[in-house]
């Protein structure tokens, strides 16, 4: 199947020297939801700009729909467009904003009055439209600006950031609500964020980015849980990071040897093998406070140095390995071990919970 939009060998620089983005191979799938994750300054906004047509590449070529984008100004490539600042014309009505990407294409009177009403109606502001932007709330604003992103039947969805100036609880219902219009509609949709549980949540796949270039590109699930390198490990949610060196390994597992001489197992490397400097990455959540003696391969003591209430959970701080940061997740329920700071409590965690990856520390 050709994908509906794709990125070949594209090269970027601003000044001729620097590649903000060396080397970009990208396919993206018709109808599915990518988000370009990574820090700032990571190369995934100028990504979406480059397919914008708002940037143009300093070499490689842009596809869409299997047709070079080369020198098609952005106009003309049928792109809806959501920015962190809605982008609204503050002196015009909702509906003349949606109205508006219609009456540059010359659509009808009666297409431009069915097109605006159903589009409030998906992004649940019917009889909204005589309103002016100034008149709604950042999250109204926003889900107009969807809307006028939806209304002409875009070929592509790009949105950058759309979520970054809302509260929290703003931000996690729109995410849901997006996410919902994407599958109801079927569009494939392109959205940049620096939020990781943003990403997890609403994304079928994720591009990870670090120095314009992808670390890994993978559904949620399989990021958080196999992550291919160090550097994912740690952008992707929360972790452990316990340095050391493989000492052993077979097809099935490794040991790894910590600086202060504590041996941990986790699964074979798939790459490297004894003698490789390595990071173990465990997430809080897979961390067990006084586990069973059997079934768990990695079994030790540490001691309590903080409990922190966090509402549905407890995050709890012990020392071990000759660290004192070592964080344990717990659900806050009628079972939860009576622990106090000061104390000493077994840990630990089974084989398959954790990851020994590269190293890929200067």
């Amino acid at each position: 199947m050709t994908p509906k939009a794709e990125f070949r060998h594209v090269r970027k620089s601003f000044d001729g020297r620097m590649e903000v983005i060396p080397d970009l191979n990208l396919q993206i799938r018709q109808g599915e939801f990518l988000t370009l994750l990574g820090p700032s300054g990571s190369g995934k906004t100028t990504t979406l700009m480059l397919l914008a047509g708002f940037e143009i590449p300093t070499q490689g070529e842009i596809l869409l729909d299997g047709k070079s984008l080369h020198r098609l100004p952005p106009y003309r490539r049928n792109l809806g467009m959501v920015f962190q600042n809605y982008a609204l014309f503050p002196h015009m009505t909702v509906a003349q904003n949606l109205a508006f990407p219609l009456e540059v294409r010359r659509r009808s009177r009666a297409e431009i009055r069915r097109r605006t009403t159903r589009a409030l109606e998906i992004v649940r502001l019917a009889g909204y439209g005589d309103r002016k932007p100034g008149q709604l709330s950042g999250g109204q604003q926003q889900r107009v600006a969807l809307a006028r992103a939806l209304v002409f039947d875009p070929s592509l969805v790009l949105m950058d950031e759309p979520l970054g100036a809302l509260d929290k609880q703003l931000r996690e219902e729109l995410q849901f609500e997006i996410r919902h219009i994407h599958r109801e509609l079927g569009v494939t949709l392109v959205y940049v964020t620096h939020d990781q549980g943003e990403a997890l949540t609403m994304s079928d796949r994720i591009a990870v980015f670090q120095g314009g270039r992808i670390r890994q590109l993978a559904a949620p699930e399989d990021l958080y849980e196999r992550p291919a390198d160090a550097f994912v490990a740690g952008f992707i949610g929360e972790n452990n990071r316990l340095a050391g060196t493989v000492v052993a390994q077979d097809e099935r597992e490794c040991r790894v040897a910590l600086a202060d001489g504590t041996r941990l197992q986790a699964p074979a490397l798939t790459q490297g093998g004894v003698g490789q400097r390595v990071v173990v990455s465990i997430r809080p959540e897979r961390l067990r406070l006084l586990p069973p003696e059997g079934g768990y391969e990695n079994r030790f003591q540490g001691r309590v140095e903080e409990i922190v209430f966090i509402g549905d959970h407890l995050r709890i701080r012990l020392k071990a390995f000759g660290s004192d940061s070592l964080i344990v997740k717990i659900p806050n329920d009628i079972e939860r071990p009576a622990i106090a700071p000061g104390a000493t409590i077994a840990f630990g965690w089974r084989r398959q919970d954790c990851r020994a990856l590269l190293d890929d520390a200067p």
